[in-house]
């Protein structure tokens, strides 16, 4: 390519790597990252990325390539991150919580050329290593290992900290399209192999910006970032963003929400991102009360609705603003964001649209639908992937006239709000009725104040079709009468629409993210009625 090719990219491109670079040219030397002891500034984590960038691309790493990896939260995770994308490499994050064929699939389907990979995870992985015909590297980071391995003599296998020793800390300058692939990220396969979601650098950079934004971001702002970094919510709603204005992401490997509270103040923490889950465990902690939260501004939860109870508590305990955000991995992750100022008065609703997405109410038809009606939820925007890797007949699919189709169920009010009725996979037909599980769901935690956990789901029934059932656990401490319960729920929502049983166990099936996976339930009971 022409040297005059290659300067036209570098002044107009929209790359992921250049906002870190932009970023430390700004703000060399505050704090970027917090590792445990270690701190970094910008200057040096841009200067760690350049070094491993080139070091790749000594080792013959091209645009288009794929490097995969596999690493809890880390700075080694972020540095990989932005170093693939300056080089023009598709990052391709392993979820720690897939099996062996799952890994291995992953691997094959991305035609991965090489993994990175922290050094405990060595044994769990090796099996999916050894049926990869396509790898050529094996880089081990540090990561929670005894000692970071020593080198070893196959030429395949090197150190994190080696191969950063092989590069310089000069910008890498080479052509990437603002459209190129930045992240494959596959999405979990209940009935068929995960579909890997090509995500390219446009749609990330509009991402990462739009959450800066809308979340009100700011250069003086403390991350915590203690959700899995290879799931694009933590990645991109709020380490991409957080580095692209300049503020500081303390990096945890998992939660615990007794120094999740203590962090908070010592730290100066002012943004934190959780799951419901980890709200109601900082809640219910005996040093809630005892820390010092003043210094929080927002909290953002995701992946699951918030009880109105437990949101009016979280909101009274933290005295911050609290948000939600909408989407699926499709869209960067963001679609629409469920603002403060509607917490209390729309409670339950998923928001109004972000800057740069469009949302519509189609019927089956492809027809858009009036306000107030119920249809499938569909976007356009910038921030929508580029397609499924692979995959050309679900491309097709969920880009019919001229939408990207959600899967998901909804309607906007007469406010302009949007509302989440259900995955289109996860509505009940139950006795000639649809019935959407998330409304009961929040009926079950309304009517019963010793439920921790709940999910709704639908189960073969000779009467039914699909009997509603809710599978609870019961707070520490206490327990559930079923009897009461289905009672109390039947004053919340229309009779039909209670459970016909409620099943108490001991804990529910959660994905590494924290959802509750509703095809594990509805598999371990599928004869509960027969």
């Amino acid at each position: 390519m022409s040297t005059t090719n290659l300067y036209s990219n570098l002044i107009h491109r929209v790359n992921v790597g250049d906002s870190l670079t932009r970023t430390s040219r700004r703000h060399p030397n505050r704090i970027a990252v917090v590792d445990g002891a270690q701190r970094y500034t910008y200057a040096n984590l841009n200067a760690w990325v350049n070094r491993v960038a080139n070091a790749l691309g000594n080792r013959g790493y091209r645009r288009g390539d794929a490097l995969a990896l596999a690493s809890g939260n880390s700075v080694e995770f972020l540095v990989t991150y932005y170093a693939c994308a300056k080089l023009g490499v598709i990052c391709v994050p392993i979820n720690l919580g897939w099996r062996t064929d799952e890994v291995t699939y992953v691997l094959h389907h991305s035609s991965a050329r090489g993994i990175v990979m922290e050094s405990q995870l060595l044994q769990q992985l090796s099996g999916a290593i050894q049926q990869t015909t396509t790898l050529q590297d094996i880089i081990v980071a540090p990561g929670t290992g005894a000692a970071e391995p020593e080198e070893s003599t196959d030429p395949a296998w090197l150190t994190f900290g080696d191969l950063t020793c092989r590069g310089t800390s000069a910008e890498p300058e080479h052509v990437v399209d603002d459209r190129d692939p930045i992240t494959y990220l596959y999405t979990s396969g209940t009935t068929s192999a995960p579909k890997g979601v090509v995500g390219n650098h446009t749609a990330i950079y509009l991402e990462s910006m739009t959450m800066a934004l809308e979340a009100g971001f700011r250069a003086d702002d403390q991350f915590v970032a203690m959700l899995p970094m290879f799931h694009t919510a933590q990645l991109n709603c709020h380490c991409t963003a957080a580095l692209l204005v300049g503020a500081t992401i303390h990096i945890r490997r998992g939660f615990d929400p007794g120094e999740v509270l203590e962090q908070i103040e010592r730290e100066g923490i002012t943004q934190i991102f959780g799951l419901p889950m980890m709200y109601r465990a900082m809640l219910e902690h005996p040093q809630l009360k005892e820390r010092d939260l003043s210094s929080l501004r927002r909290a953002c939860y995701a992946m699951a609705p918030m009880p109105d109870a437990q949101l009016r508590q979280c909101i009274d305990a933290f005295d911050c603003d609290f948000y939600l955000l909408f989407g699926q991995t499709e869209m960067s992750p963001t679609a629409t964001m469920f603002r403060p100022e509607h917490q209390l008065s729309h409670a339950g609703a998923v928001g109004t649209p972000v800057i740069n997405i469009q949302v519509a109410i189609l019927d089956a038809e492809g027809n858009q639908l009036p306000q107030g009606s119920e249809g499938e939820i569909v976007y356009r925007g910038p921030h929508t992937m580029t397609k499924y890797l692979d995959n050309a007949e679900a491309t097709a699919a969920a880009f019919a006239h001229g939408w990207f189709h959600s899967g998901d169920i909804g309607h906007f009010d007469s406010d302009g709000i949007l509302w989440f009725s259900d995955r289109r996979k996860d509505v009940i037909k139950s006795g000639g009725e649809n019935v959407a599980s998330i409304e009961v769901e929040k009926a079950v935690y309304a009517a019963g104040p010793n439920v921790a956990e709940a999910v709704v789901i639908g189960l073969p029934h000779e009467r039914w079709s699909e009997a509603i059932t809710a599978v609870v656990v019961a707070k520490p401490g206490t327990t559930i009468d079923t009897a009461a319960l289905i009672a109390a729920v039947k004053q919340q929502i229309d009779p039909y629409k209670a459970p016909k049983a409620v099943i108490v166990v001991n804990e529910l099936p959660k994905t590494s993210t924290g959802k509750i996976q509703k095809n594990v339930v509805r598999t371990r009971f599928n004869s509960y009625y027969r």
